[in-house]
């Protein structure tokens, strides 16, 4: 699972975002110090990209949490269907993950992760969740362990009956 923080790096993000294909991000945080991280929320790739658009957003590293909430994008700019230019997308990518100034640039991710986003213990039934899926139109749920440690995302993808079915009859079948 690649996950997020709420304050997150610039050239890595763009690395992760230029390596993968996934639709969206679990977003975690740990609560103190001497606590381990744990799920927040999720973020969309749109909504990432639209973020990177957008260098006003960036902020030097602090070594307090606090960021300046002047440099936040408008929902109505940060709630787009599609990205307008996606050859642009690509060059600031390539552009930030090259530049070594990036490297000292991150974002808060805080104000535009959705924190009512659903998720599952990793033991929830297969059955319910399918019912989640369909009835929410989910694009992806994300997993969480007792103490809610991000431990996997289910996608549409896995809950196709064909691989489905086939993943079962694997894990059922004896050794």
């Amino acid at each position: 699972v690649r996950v997020l923080h709420l304050k997150e790096n610039i050239a890595s993000l763009a690395r992760l975002l230029a390596s993968t294909s996934h639709g969206g991000f679990p977003v975690v945080c740990r609560p103190k110090p001497d606590h381990v991280e744990v799920f927040q929320g999720t973020i969309k790739r749109l909504e990432l990209c639209i973020l990177l658009e957008n260098e006003h957003t960036f902020e030097p590293e602090t070594n307090d949490e606090s960021f300046s909430s002047s440099h936040s994008l408008s929902y109505e700019k940060i709630t787009v269907e599609k990205l307008p230019n996606l050859s642009r997308l690509t060059m600031l990518l390539n552009r930030y993950t090259a530049d070594p100034r990036y490297q000292q640039l991150f974002i808060n991710l805080e104000p535009y992760i959705n924190k009512s986003a659903l998720s599952v213990q990793a033991h929830f039934s297969l059955q319910h969740t399918y019912i989640i899926f369909r009835t929410l139109g989910l694009p992806h749920l994300t997993v969480v362990d007792p103490q809610n440690r991000v431990d996997g995302v289910i996608t549409r993808k896995d809950l196709m009956p064909f691989p489905l079915e086939e993943r079962l009859r694997l894990q059922l079948a004896p050794t």
